[in-house]
């Protein structure tokens, strides 16, 4: 369970335009482009687990990257996974390009730099279910960190 405290991932910006994520008060930016996010679902975490109860919540966010759009290079506050649900999504890693489509779900650890694009002409939606800090509000967008 200590390995969740160190997993970072993404719940983007609540707005397109520009991602902020809140990294200990200080605001910092991702750019994107054609983004909209909406929290769909949040709530503490309990249950057999005792040692994560309280400290750990559970959202759902609903992602939309319009065609053309894009997410610049980030990480996450927490891990989680991912499944997009239309349209197909073009996932950039620092070895790798995945194209992931409809029905397809992936795990991020949060701690690895990634870009995404939606390079077709169709909306692309995807669903992310985190896993942060109870009392993490905002963005779970963080900015990229060079290991």
């Amino acid at each position: 369970m200590q390995a969740l405290t160190v997993l970072p991932l993404i719940a983007l910006a609540m707005q397109p335009g520009q991602a902020v994520a809140q990294t200990g008060g200080s605001p910092v930016k991702v750019d994107t482009k054609g983004l909209v996010a909406k929290i769909k679902f949040e709530a503490p975490l309990g249950g057999f687990l005792t040692e994560i109860n309280g400290k750990y919540k559970l959202r759902v966010t609903e992602l939309t990257l319009a065609p053309g759009g894009q997410v610049g290079e980030h990480n996450h506050v927490g891990p989680g996974i991912r499944q997009v649900t239309s349209g197909y999504m073009t996932y950039v890693l620092p070895n790798e390009t995945i194209v992931y489509g409809p029905g397809d779900f992936f795990f991020e650890t949060g701690d690895v730099n990634h870009t995404v694009f939606n390079k077709t002409d169709a909306p692309m939606v995807h669903v992310l279910f985190e896993i942060l800090p109870v009392d993490h509000s905002g963005p779970s967008l963080i900015p990229v960190k060079h290991h």
